[in-house]
């Protein structure tokens, strides 16, 4: 198991979380397998920037993007050179310290797609 330090979020985790990930997972899965329910509109198929994270610690060892996250990402509300969509993530050997953005952009639900 790999450890995933979630930051506070004042809705999802008011007080942070840490949990535990099985590596091969997504980081989306994980969070809400551990009750901190982030938002995957396109349930987890990269067609949305609902699940977008910051990486703050452990970012270096993720494989990069492929082009289609990349592409959404351009998208996402408070984009940072560490932004990930979580649907994309693969839970690895390294531990990880996530913060979820304040807010989200649900392409479908704002009547942008």
């Amino acid at each position: 198991m790999t450890q995933i330090i979630v930051l506070p979020h004042v809705e999802l985790c008011p007080d942070g979380s840490v949990i535990e990930a099985k590596p091969g997972q997504s980081v989306c899965e994980s969070l809400i397998e551990n009750d901190i329910y982030i938002e995957h509109a396109c349930e987890m198929s990269c067609a949305c920037t609902t699940c977008h994270v910051i990486v703050r610690e452990g970012f270096e060892s993720l494989p990069p993007a492929e082009e289609e996250e990349e592409d959404l990402l351009d998208k996402a509300w408070g984009l940072e050179p560490q932004s990930r969509l979580s649907c994309q993530v693969q839970v690895g050997d390294t531990p990880l310290v996530v913060e979820i953005p304040r807010y989200t952009i649900n392409m479908a639900r704002e009547g942008k797609h």
